[in-house]
C-alpha cells in the first residue's frame, strides 16, 4: 500500500468521525431542548454545536497525514583518477640452481676415502673424494723413468754429432756418418719430448685419483660407497652433486601474445636498457602461500616458440640468500607484462556489464546522472582500466546504480573511506 492510498483511507475516516460528530452534536442539543430552562431557537443551540465543529476541525488538522517531501536516492561517487598501472601475468615456474655440477671420476678405481660432510658447504678446489692412487703413481714412475733414458741417449748423440762435425770438416769422416750422427741426434730428441708427454699424461692421471670441486657450493650425499670401483668404464661415474645456490633461476613458460603485448608497449625482457623501458621482474609465491621477498629480473626469453604448446621458455634470475628456495620445487610465478602509465581507472563495483556492453553511471554537476556506456580494459585487483569513454576528474556512483536510471536527480555522497582519509 502506498503513501497516495494511505492518505485516502486517512481522509475517509476522518469524514465519518466528523460525521459522527455532527450526530452527536446533534442529538446533544435535541436532548437540551428538552431539559428546563434550556432557551429554545437558533442562538440557544449554536454555541454547542460550534464547539463541537473547532473539536472535529482541531482534530482533522491534527492527525491528518503529513505532505511527503520528495528525496532524491542517495549513491556513493568516487572521482575518476589516473595513475600508472602494472599489469601483471601468473604461470607456473621450476626453481633450478645457478650452478649445478655433477661430480665424476675421471679415472677408474677402487673409492678410498670421502673428505667432506654430506649437505655442507664446500669450496673451489677442495679435495672431496680420494681414489686409489697406486697405479698411477706406478705409470708415473715409469714415465719419469723413460724420459730419464731418453734424456741420457740424447745427450750422448749429441756427443756423437760435436764429435763427427769436425771430422767430417777434416774430410776424416764421411757424409754418411754425418747424416747418421745428426738423426741419431734429432730421433734421440724427440724421444725425449714423447717421454716428457707420457711422464705430463702420467701425472695429470695421477691427479685425478684426488677429485676436487670445481665451485663453491652445497654438495649433496654420495652416490657410491667407500670401495666402490668407480670410472668411466667399468665402474659408477657419478660420485656427488654441488649446487650453488645463493642466487637461482625461475624458468617458466609464456605465450607468444603475453610476450608481444610486452614487447609492443614498454616492458623490456632482458637486461635493462637505456631507452627508459620499464624492465620486467618476477615475484614468486612459497609453497605455504606467503610472498618471496625478493624479486628477481627476467634475463632470457627463447627466440622461438614450441609450435607444440604455442609456448617459449623465459627464466629470471632471483637472489637466494637464505636458500629459502630449493633447487628442483615448483612455485607460482607473477610477472610484471605491461606498465599502464596515467591510465584512467575505476573500482570493479561502479561497472555494470550487459549485453550490450559495459557502463557506469556518471554524476554530472547538476547531480543528474547520466548512464555511459565504456570500453574497458584488464582487471588490476579490485579496479579495472578504462580505455575510453571516462576522464580524470569526473564523478561516477560507486554504489547504489541498481535504484538508477537514465537522467534522475541524486543526492551524491562520498564513500566512507574517504572521509576517513580526509
Amino acid at each position: 500500500m502506498n503513501l497516495s492510498q494511505l492518505h485516502t483511507m486517512f481522509k475517509a475516516n476522518v469524514s465519518k468521525c466528523y460525521s459522527t460528530l455532527v450526530n452527536v452534536a446533534d442529538g446533544t442539543i435535541a436532548w437540551l431542548k428538552n431539559k428546563k430552562g434550556m432557551p429554545h431557537g437558533k442562538k440557544g443551540w449554536l454555541v454547542p454545536l460550534l464547539s463541537v465543529l473547532i473539536i472535529a476541525a482541531g482534530a482533522y488538522f491534527i492527525f491528518r497525514p503529513k505532505r511527503q517531501i520528495s528525496e532524491f536516492p542517495i549513491v556513493k561517487v568516487e572521482t575518476v583518477n589516473t595513475g600508472h598501472v602494472n599489469i601483471y601475468g601468473e604461470y607456473v615456474g621450476r626453481i633450478r640452481a645457478q650452478q649445478h655440477v655433477e661430480i665424476h671420476a675421471r679415472v677408474e678405481g677402487y673409492l678410498q676415502s670421502m673428505l667432506f660432510k654430506e649437505g655442507s658447504y664446500i669450496h673451489k678446489g677442495q679435495t672431496l673424494f680420494v681414489i686409489d692412487p697406486r697405479l698411477y703413481q706406478a705409470h708415473v714412475n715409469k714415465a719419469r723413468a723413460q724420459l730419464n733414458k731418453a734424456r741420457a741417449q740424447a745427450q750422448k748423440a749429441e756427443r756423437d754429432l760435436k764429435r763427427i762435425k769436425p771430422l767430417f770438416e777434416k774430410n776424416a769422416a764421411s757424409q754418411l756418418d754425418l747424416d747418421n750422427a745428426t738423426a741419431a741426434y734429432e730421433s734421440a730428441m724427440a724421444e725425449v719430448v714423447v717421454s716428457e708427454a707420457d711422464l705430463t699424461q702420467a701425472e695429470l692421471t695421477l691427479s685425478y685419483t684426488s677429485v676436487s670441486s670445481p665451485i663453491s657450493g652445497y654438495i649433496s650425499q654420495r652416490v657410491a660407497d667407500i670401495g666402490t670401483l668407480v670410472g668411466p668404464s667399468g665402474g659408477k661415474s657419478l660420485l656427488a652433486t654441488v649446487v650453488k645456490s645463493d642466487s637461482v633461476r625461475v624458468d617458466f613458460s609464456m605465450t607468444a601474445l603475453d610476450y608481444l603485448h610486452s614487447k609492443d608497449r614498454n616492458v623490456n625482457f632482458g637486461a635493462a636498457d637505456s631507452t627508459g623501458k620499464w624492465n620486467s621482474y618476477v615475484t614468486i609465491t612459497l609453497a605455504d602461500g606467503t610472498v618471496y621477498p625478493h624479486k628477481g629480473i627476467v634475463d632470457f626469453a627463447d627466440p622461438q616458440v614450441d609450435p607444440k604448446t604455442g609456448t617459449f621458455s623465459v627464466r629470471a634470475e632471483m637472489p637466494n640468500p637464505d636458500r629459502s628456495l630449493l633447487p628442483g620445487e615448483f612455485t607460482k610465478v607473477k610477472v610484471l607484462l605491461d606498465v599502464r602509465e596515467d591510465a584512467v581507472k575505476i573500482p570493479n563495483k561502479s561497472i555494470v556489464i550487459e549485453k550490450g556492453g559495459a557502463f557506469v553511471y556518471v554524476v554530472r554537476p547538476d547531480s543528474v546522472v547520466e548512464r555511459r556506456f565504456i570500453e574497458i580494459g584488464p582487471e588490476t585487483g579490485n579496479e579495472t582500466i578504462v580505455e575510453r569513454g571516462l576522464a580524470k576528474g569526473e564523478k561516477i556512483v560507486a554504489e547504489g546504480y541498481h535504484k538508477l536510471s537514465h537522467g534522475i536527480k541524486v543526492n551524491p555522497v562520498p564513500p566512507a573511506n574517504s572521509k576517513k582519509e580526509e
